[in-house]
């Protein structure tokens, strides 16, 4: 029985625990939405906390086994440190929302997509979930610090959307230190995505008049062939006659002269 090898053996895993992993991490997010946006207290709160705990040990058992089947574990290792702190600094409630990058990298996975099809889908997804966790970790920091500003879930949004697009009204902005830290790393991530976003576009772009150009040199190339097939008609014509006139002994029509 053959074996087969390490890297096919990691594709395989990634493949079949793709949209597992991906639905554990949407329970995540609505079981910490749910904690969040309720307010949870006593056995509901309770509740909450075991389905993310459930999720952060299924979170942990993929990492290990993808670590475990890489075909080179360091190089591996270096190339997954997110993944590795989705595993491990969780363990402290106001990183807890790190679980999450797992369903960022399950969007990543994917295969048998374009590039450009799987950039964008990625970007989309990355945005998308940014917001909407940066808006709940800020809420769940913010609405019982004295003086705060951001109070509602509306507010939260509103402040991670200003955020991750870089505008930064100053409307709304928080004031605990952990609330001040999820604003830094959503601004980072925030220009890293419009960075992404405009890169994107320019080589869809480039794509386009490349295939513009490539279609005008197919079609002036098959003119030019056509062109070249008429000559050389032409041409065979021409010697035909000639051939013809030297059978019959009759010389060629001398060619007519020409006057400047």
């Amino acid at each position: 029985m053959s074996v087969r090898p390490a890297s096919e053996r990691l594709r395989s895993w990634e493949h079949l625990t793709e949209w597992p992993m991906a639905a554990a991490a949407l329970l995540f997010l609505g079981a910490y939405a749910w904690e969040v946006l309720a307010d949870l207290h006593g056995t509901r709160r309770l509740y909450a906390e075991v389905v993310m705990d459930v999720v952060w040990a299924l979170f942990a058992v993929d990492y290990a086994a993808r670590l475990y089947l890489a075909p080179e574990r360091g190089r591996w290792f270096l190339h997954h440190l997110l993944d590795l702190a989705a595993v491990l600094l969780p363990v402290l409630r106001p990183l807890r929302l790190l679980r999450l990058i797992a369903l960022v990298s399950v969007l990543h996975r994917g295969p048998g997509t374009a590039l450009r099809g799987r950039i964008t889908t990625y970007t989309a997804g990355s945005v998308l979930l940014l917001v909407l966790v940066s808006a709940l970790a800020v809420l769940d920091t913010e609405r019982k610090a004295p003086g705060a500003s951001i109070t509602t879930f509306e507010d939260a949004c509103w402040w991670s959307l200003a955020t991750v697009s870089t505008v930064g009204y100053g409307d709304l902005s928080p004031l605990t230190t952990t609330g001040r830290g999820i604003a830094t790393v959503l601004m980072v991530a925030g220009v890293a995505l419009i960075g992404v976003v405009t890169a994107t576009l320019a080589s869809w772009v480039v794509s386009l008049v490349t295939e513009e150009n490539a279609e005008e040199e197919a079609a002036t190339r098959a003119q030019v062939a056509a062109l070249s097939a008429q000559v050389a008609a032409l041409s065979a014509q021409v010697t035909a006659l000639q051939e013809g006139l030297a059978v019959s002994g009759r010389p060629p029509a001398p060619e007519p002269s020409r006057r400047s």
